[in-house]
């Protein structure tokens, strides 16, 4: 039996519908920052310093050009496919990390790291609480700093220690 015109035009008409695939997303936004920074625990004498950091001891400073990557985890939004806004967080890296970090001096004009070593393994773990309670959507995973191309730490929050 053949179909009746005004039965395509129905089905023609029908709305489209866009089909939500479920599953955990990792998604990661890189930046770059340039800055100095000294390795020294003034708790320790010369000495002290001098055997366990050599070079990064220098009392005239080092810098590097760091890369920061930042991961968030969460399932895409039904609507968009989106985790998150990745605009967003280029934004949010660049307000918290970025503008403050950049051509400065880490242990003397940063205050979040004020009375830290500014190694790389503490810079993940601060820029993790800088970053964290500003995170909406998806939940922070992972936060990895590169000094060098070969040198990098990185830190998955407190949760992941346990």
């Amino acid at each position: 039996m053949a179909k009746s015109a005004s039965t395509s035009r129905a089905a023609s008409r029908k709305r489209p519908s866009v089909r939500a695939l479920r599953g955990t997303v990792f998604v990661t936004r890189q930046v770059h920052f340039n800055a100095a920074h000294r390795l020294h625990n003034p708790t320790k004498s010369a000495a002290w310093n001098v055997e366990k950091f050599g070079l990064c001891n220098n009392p005239r400073w080092h810098g590097h050009n760091y890369v920061l990557e930042v991961t968030v985890a969460g399932e895409p939004d039904p609507e968009t496919g989106y985790l998150l806004d990745l605009g967003g967080l280029k934004g949010l890296l660049e307000e918290r990390i970025v503008r403050v970090c950049d051509h400065r001096n880490l242990n003397e004009e940063v205050p979040f790291l004020r009375d830290v070593i500014p190694s790389t393994e503490n810079l993940v773990i601060a820029f993790w609480h800088e970053l964290e309670p500003h995170i909406k959507n998806g939940r922070l995973h992972s936060v990895k700093l590169y000094e060098t191309p070969r040198n990098f730490a990185e830190y998955r929050g407190p949760a992941a220690a346990a």
